[in-house]
């Protein structure tokens, strides 16, 4: 079962357990019990996005000059002064 699934069930599980009949202290019980276990998976799953991402920076606002040639500037001006 993936993780997203098994977030999911716990989440169902949270919703209808106010509504299945437990004495309280066992209630109290279950739902710290399923929150600790939603918190662990969401930890999995957030270091996991995080491993996923790549180490390269895209600065997106100069995007356009990224195929800057210094060399083929130069030789335009030298073309252009003859």
């Amino acid at each position: 079962m993936s993780k997203v699934k098994i977030i999911f069930a716990l989440s169902i599980w949270v919703i209808i357990l106010p509504f299945l009949g437990f004495p309280d202290s066992l209630q109290d019980v279950l739902f710290s019990t399923t929150g600790l276990v939603l918190v662990y998976f969401s930890y999995v799953l957030y270091k996991n996005l995080k491993v996923g991402e790549t180490e390269k920076k895209n600065f997106d606002n100069f995007s356009e000059n990224s195929d800057f040639n210094e060399d083929k500037i130069n030789s335009e001006e030298k073309i252009d002064l003859k």
